[in-house]
């Protein structure tokens, strides 16, 4: 089943301004020309609805205090309900309409002691609160829209970040097998034949012991070149080269969707494991903030001093709410465990501007892991 097209913002624009010039014929007398100017206004003025609907609302006023034309008043305040969030600007022309309608100029007058006074009263009220109430409810379709978007956004980023780890822990899985095992048995052949060649009086045992040990020398290179491609994080899972470096930051800043500014001093002859732990690490927070401070801008900086490598990426305050969703937190994980592998710590915490922030230190260099304080 097709879903609905919407109409066409002009096309709506022109019918609304159309309804309120028939508006106008009907209800007001061209005899009038103060009267017929000032409904004219009101009809003409809905084409700035969408750019200036305070305005608007107000250039439509006059119309419904001097003439029965209000129809352009009241799409002007639906128009004005559906993009402000103040309640009580709404309130307020709510107010100042039935007012103006009430009033009828130059003759002004309420007599609340009639019944009659208080019914129509009751039914302007009505019909503006109904303009409000509409265009309130538009706004809010809209705003589900959006987070529906968003919320299907996260959603598939969080199964990608989940494929992404169990990819990563079959691949480990698969090279500390190699490691341990194929690696470990290759190597015995090849010192095995070594054995053989020095041992053997026969040439062509010696040939063949030579080549079973050049053989083997060959596949243990290939298998230990494999093992780092295994043990490589990141990647898609059908590419798992090449690995980012310094030199994709600025394209990951630009498409990240989120207003971020990129300062970076760094020695371009960075390892690459440090080099491929900085990428991670801002897109990581990048993505954090996309999910958890939806409309906040960011700033992400990075420092070489010392020998020591700074990479801070700071957030303002969210604003519109963030997305309540589940996480398995494998991202903040992932990163602490590639940062202690390296020799480095991540630290991350709330700013007191009510954004936040994430902290990378890393030696300049390629470190071995920290050790572990004996349990015993």
């Amino acid at each position: 089943m097709n879903a609905r097209r919407p109409v066409p913002a002009t096309l709506l624009d022109v019918a609304l301004v159309g309804i309120s010039l028939l508006d106008t014929w009907v209800n007001v007398d061209e005899d009038e020309p103060l009267r017929f100017a000032l409904a004219l206004t009101a009809a003409v003025s809905l084409a700035l609805r969408r750019r200036l609907p305070l305005l608007t609302f107000f250039l439509t006023l006059p119309a419904v205090l001097l003439t029965d034309a209000v129809f352009a008043a009241l799409a002007a305040l639906y128009t004005l309900a559906t993009f402000s969030r103040r309640r009580l600007l709404l309130a307020l022309c709510l107010f100042l309409f039935v007012i103006s309608s009430m009033i009828y100029w130059p003759s002004p007058g309420i007599d609340l002691s009639e019944s009659s006074t208080w019914i129509t009263l009751g039914y302007t009220a009505a019909t503006a609160a109904a303009a409000v109430f509409l265009g309130q409810l538009v706004q809010t379709r809209r705003d589900l829209s959006l987070r529906l978007a968003e919320i299907s956004e996260t959603r598939a980023h969080e199964r990608f970040l989940t494929d992404e780890t169990v990819l990563a822990r079959e691949r480990a899985q698969l090279a500390r097998e190699m490691h341990d095992v194929v690696s470990h048995q290759v190597s015995l052949i090849a010192v095995r034949a070594g054995a053989l060649q020095v041992g053997a009086r026969d040439v062509e045992a010696k040939g063949a012991a030579a080549t079973i040990r050049r053989l083997s020398v060959q596949t243990l290179d290939e298998l230990r070149h494999m093992v780092g491609v295994l043990r490589a994080s990141g990647g898609s899972p059908t590419d798992l080269t090449p690995q980012p470096s310094l030199a994709d930051l600025q394209q990951l800043v630009d498409s990240s969707g989120i207003d971020a500014e990129l300062q970076t001093h760094l020695p371009d002859d960075l390892p690459p494991t440090v080099q491929r732990a900085i990428y991670r690490t801002v897109q990581e927070a990048l993505t954090n903030v996309h999910k958890h401070a939806p409309g906040a801008t960011a700033a992400v900086q990075a420092f070489h001093e010392d020998g020591v490598v700074r990479v801070t990426v700071t957030n303002t305050r969210p604003t519109r709410p963030a997305l309540h969703l589940p996480s398995a937190k494998y991202g903040l994980i992932s990163l602490r465990q590639r940062a202690e592998l390296l020799g480095g710590t991540i630290t991350s915490g709330p700013t007191f501007e009510g954004g936040y922030e994430l902290r990378l230190e890393l030696p300049a260099e390629d470190s071995p892991p920290r050790p572990r304080a004996d349990p015993r």
